[in-house]
This record gives structure tokens, C-alpha cells and sequence, in this order.
């Protein structure tokens, strides 16, 4: 799943699970927590590094990173002025004990906000962009930090691309995992330049299209134009951060759906939810669910379905069918037993739901 989706986002937020445990959770069912770990963490398979936003990345990808690295060393500096020494010293620890977290380098602050970062903190994140420390998995969410040279085989770390092929390889990527995309949607999938899309799009293999209802041309992965459409379609739940959603501007045009995450909005301001997850059914976003949990009860604080999703007897039928399965799964994903539905949007489809 990782090397089919290329990233997978990383976020603080907790409600059923984490991010990067939705999106497999998903696409596979109640895997658990474990094998998701292992899946990406384990045996080398995986290394973090900033992608759409902070990402899980195939190890294998570590050289198309490159010129990100290389642009941060010539910038010299990212969020904050490196102290001079820290970095040679946080380097000696390294190689001294082994993988550390920030806490373990002694630079920990409870705040956490990055304009209160500890000079430890400041120098290992540092280390990070520059690609001198990787960080190889995570613990009670910290990262743990160990050496590049350590962590990453020579095969990949001595392997360093110029810019072109990197660019290349990662728009390649890009339009593999979308399947179709705009030049934006190209470039925002690994947070690239639309002029570095422009300078690589054709070398990458990706065919040229226009897409009906698409102001602008797009381009195409040449295996998803070959293959025949699959007819059949997940029903589910959706992190906010899933890479299917994760682009807003692509969600409204592909799907017709306005996809916002709330979290960060006054709760008095919102209008779905704190941590909204769309559902997903037959091809198509119908609505949208803020979950919760309360010992082995999976909450729906709120359910909303798109209007035309409930327009007529049979799709409110048809869209509140969807809403039992896609909660159900949710709850055996996190180990709930029941479910309960606080809140439905229209009324009616709440007298579905009981019926």
C-alpha cells in the first residue's frame, strides 16, 4: 500500500486512530496497529520525511529526495539559526547510544511550537531536512532520530540524483498514484513547484488528457488509461489527511465534495465536526461522519449527507446502507463493539437508519 500510494501523511491528531493508521485501516480492513507499525517501520521499509507534509516514505524513494535536501543546505537554515556546535554534538550522541528521541537528547520542551524549540531540537530537526539523521520510526509519538549512514543502505545513501531526476521520478509518482491529475494536483502531491511539474511532466511518461468539466488540461498515469475500470468500489470511512482527500481544491473538482478539517476551527464555528472523516461509497463522497469513542462505543457525534445523496427515497436508502457498513468497519478497526449516531443531517435519514 505504502509503494502504491507513495506517501502517507503524518498527523498529531488522535480520535479512532491515527492518521497513518486510517488510511491502510481503509484500504485493508482491522489490520491492527501492529502490523501497521511493523508495515512501515520495520525491516527498513520505511523513513519519514516532509512529502505532501510530514510523510511516511518507501525507504527505497530516499534518493528522490535529494534535491530537497540539497535546497535546504543551500538555504542554510529552515524555521530557525542552527546554534553553532549543536549539531556535532547531537552527531556524537547519535553514533555514541544509538537511535534517541529529542526527549533522550535532552532538548524536549513541553510546548512543543516550533518557536519554542530547544537548541537540541532546533539542531536535530535541522539534521533532518539536511538528510544527516533520518528519523526510523516513532514512540508515544516522538520521533526517533539514528544516523543516516546508519539507518539508510549504502545503495540508496550513496545514490544522489541532480534535481531533473529526482523531479522526475517523483512527478512519475505523482501522476501514478492519482491515476489523473491537473498540474497542480501533480505538484501538490509531493509539495513541487508548478514549474518543476512543467520542466519534467513529459519525462516522466505521463500522457497528456483532457478531463470533461476541467477548466485546464491534465495528465495520465499510461497504465491507469490501459487498464479497464475496475466497477467496484470500497465503502468507508476516510482520513481527512488520506491522500485521496488530502488535496481540497482536487476533491471538489474530481468528487463535487467541499472537504474541510475542522480541528482548527472555534467550535463554535464548525459546521461537521472536529475531525471530519468523508465516507465513501460507490466511486462517490456522499457525506460525512465526526467520530469519537467512549470505552468500546464508537461515536458518531455528527453525520451530514451531501443533498443529493438523500433526494429520493431509494438514495437515502442506498447512502444510510453505506453509513451502517462504513461505521461498522470503523468500530472493528479500533475494537468498539457498538455504535451510536448522536446527530443525522437531513432528519430523515436518521428514520432510515432506525428502520
Amino acid at each position: 500500500m505504502l509503494a502504491g500510494l507513495g506517501a502517507v501523511q503524518l498527523d498529531t491528531i488522535s480520535v479512532l486512530a491515527r492518521s497513518h493508521e486510517l488510511v491502510p485501516y481503509a484500504r485493508l480492513g482491522p489490520v491492527g496497529r501492529d502490523a501497521v507499525e511493523t508495515a512501515y517501520w520495520g525491516n527498513g521499509t520505511g523513513f519519514e520525511y516532509w512529502a505532501h507534509a510530514a510523510s511516511v516514505l518507501p525507504l527505497d524513494d530516499w534518493p528522490l529526495f535529494a534535491f530537497r535536501r540539497r535546497a535546504f543546505r543551500r538555504r542554510g537554515w529552515r524555521w530557525h539559526k542552527v546554534p553553532e556546535g549543536v549539531c556535532d554534538d547531537i552527531l556524537k550522541r547519535l553514533r555514541a547510544d544509538g537511535p534517541l528521541t529529542t526527549k533522550e537528547l535532552g532538548g524536549a520542551k513541553a510546548g512543543g511550537d516550533w518557536w519554542q524549540w530547544s537548541d537540541q531540537k532546533i539542531g536535530i530537526e535541522w539534521l533532518l531536512d539536511i538528510g544527516e539523521v533520518v528519523c526510523v520510526r516513532r514512540v508515544g509519538w516522538r520521533r526517533v532520530y539514528d544516523l543516516a549512514e546508519r539507518a539508510i543502505p549504502s545503495r540508496l545513501l550513496d545514490h544522489e540524483p541532480d534535481d531533473e531526476e529526482c523531479l522526475t521520478a517523483l512527478v512519475a509518482r505523482s501522476g501514478r498514484a492519482l491515476g489523473v491529475g491537473s498540474r497542480a494536483d501533480l505538484a501538490d502531491y509531493y509539495r513541487l513547484k508548478a514549474e518543476q511539474v512543467d520542466a519534467v511532466v513529459e519525462a516522466a511518461g505521463l500522457v497528456p488528457v483532457r478531463v470533461r468539466g476541467w477548466r485546464n488540461g491534465a495528465w495520465a498515469d499510461p497504465e491507469a488509461l490501459a487498464a479497464p475500470v475496475r466497477g467496484r468500489h470500497a465503502t468507508t470511512l476516510l482520513s481527512p489527511f488520506d491522500s485521496l482527500v488530502w488535496d481540497r481544491a482536487r476533491t471538489s473538482r474530481v468528487f463535487g465534495f467541499d472537504h474541510r478539517l475542522e480541528a482548527y476551527v472555534p467550535k463554535a464555528k464548525r459546521v461537521h465536526g472536529y475531525f471530519v472523516m468523508p465516507l465513501l461509497t460507490g466511486g462517490r463522497l456522499v457525506g460525512r461522519v465526526d467520530p469519537a469513542r467512549e470505552g468500546r462505543t464508537l461515536v458518531a457525534r455528527q453525520v451530514s449527507f451531501e443533498p443529493w445523496a438523500t433526494r429520493t427515497p431509494a438514495r437515502t436508502e442506498t447512502s444510510v446502507a453505506a453509513l451502517r457498513t462504513a461505521l461498522r468497519q470503523a468500530a472493528s478497526w479500533v475494537g468498539c463493539d457498538d455504535v451510536r449516531v448522536e446527530r443525522i443531517h437531513p432528519v430523515a435519514a436518521g428514520t432510515a437508519l432506525v428502520d
